[in-house]
C-alpha cells in the first residue's frame, strides 16, 4: 500500500513509531516536534498527525489523547523508513558459539530456535529439514524377506538412520550391493528427491545391461521418499515470552495464539510458503492470513546448505517490536545455521 507522504510527515511518522516501540504508550503531539527534529508549531504537528490518521496510519485509543501506529504504518515503516544495521560482532560471536558444526542437526535446530527467542525476547521457530532433501554420505543395503530391504543411511551431519523399505520386485544381494556402490559413487552428497529426478532421466538413456541396477536404485529412492518419517515438523521456543506482551494481553487472543502454536499446522504452512523467498520476509498483522496472528508480526528467512534450501526460521512477536533489531537477528541466524549444516 502506497501513501504519498511528504518528508515532514515521513519524519514525524518515523519518530512516532520509534517512540511507541520504545515506550509502548500512545504518543502525544507535544512530544513529536523534538523527537522528529522538526522546527514547526504544535498546530502543524497536530495537523500532520490528523492527516496520518485520516489515511489509516495512526489510531487514537479511547483513553488517551496520544496516537499509536496501525499495522499499515508498521508496513510502511518496514518497507521504506527503517534502517537496518548488521548485528554487532559480540552478538554474532554468541550465535556462532551456539551453532558450531558437528553437534548434529537436531541440536543445531533447537539451539537456533532458542537463540532466536532469547535474542529477540519473542518466539523463535525453525522448520525441520526433511531427509528426502538432506544429503547422504553413505548408504548400505541388507536384503530381508518378502522383497524388503534394510537401508542403512549415514547423512552429511553423521546422523545414522535405519529404514526398512518394501520394494516392488526382488533383487539379489549382489544387485543390492552393486546398487549401493553405484549410489555411493555417483550420488553421495545429494538428497533422494534430487537423486530420483536424475535416475528417471538416466533410465531413459541407459543401456539394457544397466536397467537392473538403475531400476533397483530408483525403486529404493522412491520408497525412501515415501516412507520418510516426519517426527517434528518445526521447533518452537519461547511461547511464554508473549504472555503480557502489549497487544497480546487479551486472554481470548492469547488463548487463540497458543492453540495455533500447539497445532503448528497453520504456522508451518506460513513458514514453508517462504522457502523460495530471497532473504527476510515480514508479515504484519493480517498479512499472515492466520486469524490467531492478527496482532502479531512474523519475520522469516530461509536457511540453506550448499545452495539448497533446507527450511525456514523466524521470530513471532507483537506488531510493536524493534524491527531494526529482530530483522538482522533472523537474517544472521539463517546464514549461520546454513553454514553449520554444510558438509565438512
Amino acid at each position: 500500500m502506497n501513501f504519498p507522504l511528504d518528508p515532514r510527515a515521513r519524519r514525524l511518522l518515523h519518530a512516532l513509531i520509534a517512540q511507541h516501540i520504545r515506550e509502548g504508550t500512545p504518543v502525544p503531539s507535544r512530544m513529536l516536534a523534538k523527537q522528529a527534529g522538526l522546527e514547526v508549531s504544535p498546530a502543524t504537528i497536530r495537523n500532520i498527525m490528523a492527516n496520518l490518521e485520516d489515511v489509516g496510519l495512526l489510531a487514537a485509543p479511547h483513553t488517551s489523547a496520544g496516537r499509536v501506529p496501525t499495522a499499515q504504518a508498521y508496513r510502511l515503516f518496514v518497507d521504506s523508513l527503517l534502517e537496518v544495521a548488521p548485528l554487532r560482532e559480540p552478538e554474532l560471536d554468541r550465535l556462532r558459539e551456539q551453532m558450531a558444526p558437528g553437534v548434529g542437526t537436531q541440536t543445531l535446530l533447537a539451539q537456533a530456535s532458542e537463540m532466536l527467542s532469547a535474542m529477540s525476547q519473542f518466539v523463535g521457530v525453525v522448520t525441520v529439514p526433511q531427509r528426502g532433501q538432506s544429503a547422504f554420505k553413505h548408504i548400505d543395503f541388507l536384503a530381508l524377506d518378502d522383497n524388503r530391504v534394510l537401508v542403512i543411511l549415514v547423512f552429511a551431519d553423521n546422523e545414522v538412520q535405519n529404514r526398512i523399505v518394501q520394494l516392488q520386485r526382488p533383487f539379489s544381494s549382489e544387485a543390492l550391493e552393486q546398487t549401493a556402490n553405484y549410489l555411493n559413487r555417483h550420488f553421495a552428497g545429494q538428497g533422494f528427491a534430487q537423486i530420483r529426478r536424475q535416475l528417471v532421466a538416466e533410465m531413459q538413456q541407459a543401456k539394457s545391461e544397466m536397467d537392473t541396477l538403475l531400476s533397483a536404485a530408483l525403486d529404493i529412492s522412491q520408497q525412501l521418499l515415501a516412507a520418510e518419517p516426519r517426527p517434528e515438523d518445526m521447533v518452537l521456543t519461547g511461547q511464554t515470552r508473549l504472555m503480557g506482551a502489549q497487544g497480546l494481553s487479551d486472554m481470548d487472543r492469547l488463548r487463540s495464539l497458543f492453540e495455533a502454536f500447539s497445532r503448528k499446522r497453520e504456522i508451518l504452512g506460513l513458514l514453508e510458503s517462504c522457502a523460495d523467498a530471497q532473504g527476510v520476509r515480514v508479515f504484519i498483522g493480517e498479512e499472515s492470513g492466520l486469524a490467531p496472528l492478527q496482532a502479531c508480526t512474523v519475520i522469516t528467512a530461509p536457511y540453506s546448505s550448499q545452495g539448497q534450501v533446507l527450511g525456514v526460521l523466524g521470530v513471532i512477536g507483537p506488531t510493536r517490536m524493534p524491527y531494526e533489531r529482530v530483522i538482522p537477528i533472523v537474517q544472521a541466524t539463517a546464514e549461520l545455521l546454513g553454514d553449520a549444516l554444510k558438509l565438512d
